[in-house]
């Protein structure tokens, strides 16, 4: 039986001398992996369409069982060629893929997962601003995980009493009167717990150009890592990458 999605291809791996396992990130199924056969070969039709981050329709031979679909032809809409020359954005797209293949199972259809990657990557290919695309992300992905922290009040009493602190423990912001519950809570500026709380609302369809002060991007950073390292299981390699990155693009004192 021939199938026929549209999917981004979020990771690849070498099988045999010349085939590749593709996972796809697909609109009607969500994660799937598929059987890309020859795709090393240089000549192969369906070699171009099998690269990481492609955006295109792939049509399968899917058997009636479990087993894994084949690949055999496949159409690019896009490959977002000027992020794959930006070792920075592509980095960055790097790190939006294994987070969103490691906090999604395989056939469980999210098309608003779907195209808030088709937006990321096209932003990045337009040359948008990464880091904040990032944050933006990592926030959407929380939701998706169904963490998110208590943004619109203190998360103990519910009030809405500044200046908050944000409690990685807790789980959100903690007013002046219940600050004392979390000695490690953070200390957080209106400029950053605010943009948070706009990245969990807000349509990414909607984007437009955001200018963040850099002690806001620090912060904004310091907050997602730290609560991400506390509620999420996760040893992200393309994170490592991009931190390491990150470091050696820091402007010199």
């Amino acid at each position: 039986m021939l199938v026929k999605w549209e999917g981004i291809v979020i990771r690849g791996v070498d099988y045999g001398e010349s085939s590749k396992v593709v996972t796809l990130f697909t609109r009607e199924l969500g994660k799937l992996a598929i059987m890309a056969r020859g795709a090393k070969k240089a000549k192969s039709r369906i070699a171009a369409v099998s690269q990481l981050f492609t955006h295109g329709y792939y049509l399968c031979k899917a058997g009636p069982g479990s087993g894994m679909p084949d690949l055999s032809q496949g159409d690019v809409v896009n490959s977002y060629k000027a992020m794959r020359l930006d070792l920075s954005a592509t980095a960055y797209a790097a790190y939006m893929a294994e987070l969103l293949d490691r906090l999604t199972h395989e056939r469980e259809a999210n098309p608003y997962l779907f195209q808030l990657l088709v937006h990321m990557l096209q932003y990045l290919n337009e040359g948008r601003d990464a880091e904040i695309l990032c944050r933006i992300f990592e926030t959407k992905m929380l939701q998706v995980a169904g963490i998110s922290p208590q943004l619109s009040g203190c998360v103990m009493c519910g009030e809405q009493r500044e200046p908050y602190v944000f409690s990685i423990g807790q789980g959100g912001l903690l007013c002046p009167a219940c600050v004392a519950s979390d000695p490690y809570a953070i200390a957080i500026t209106p400029s950053t717990w605010k943009m948070l709380r706009l990245f969990q609302v807000f349509d990414v369809e909607r984007l437009g150009e955001i200018e963040v002060k850099q002690a806001t991007r620090t912060q904004l950073k310091h907050v997602l890592r730290s609560y991400m390292d506390e509620h999420l299981d996760l040893r992200l390699k393309s994170r490592s990458f991009l931190e390491q990155l990150e470091r050696m693009q820091m402007p010199e004192k």
